[in-house]
């Protein structure tokens, strides 16, 4: 299941906003408002990006639990 606050812990320690993100990723902001209220989980190919824009692996973003 995807850690949405581990994402916004990254945006938080690189001052960086979710629009910053979504404009440099190239995904759609709508999108990342459905993982934020834990309606959706972001596709495979969204985790990429997300891992390779913060350089971390995508195991990053799952939840310890």
């Amino acid at each position: 299941m995807f850690s949405f606050n581990k994402f916004e812990q990254l945006l938080k320690e690189r001052n960086l906003t979710m629009y910053r993100v979504c404009k440099d990723t190239k995904i759609y902001s709508g999108a990342m408002s459905g993982w934020k209220a834990g309606r959706t989980s972001p596709t495979v190919e969204s985790l990429a990006k997300l891992a390779k824009y913060f350089k971390v692996p995508m195991e990053y973003f799952l939840d310890d639990k």
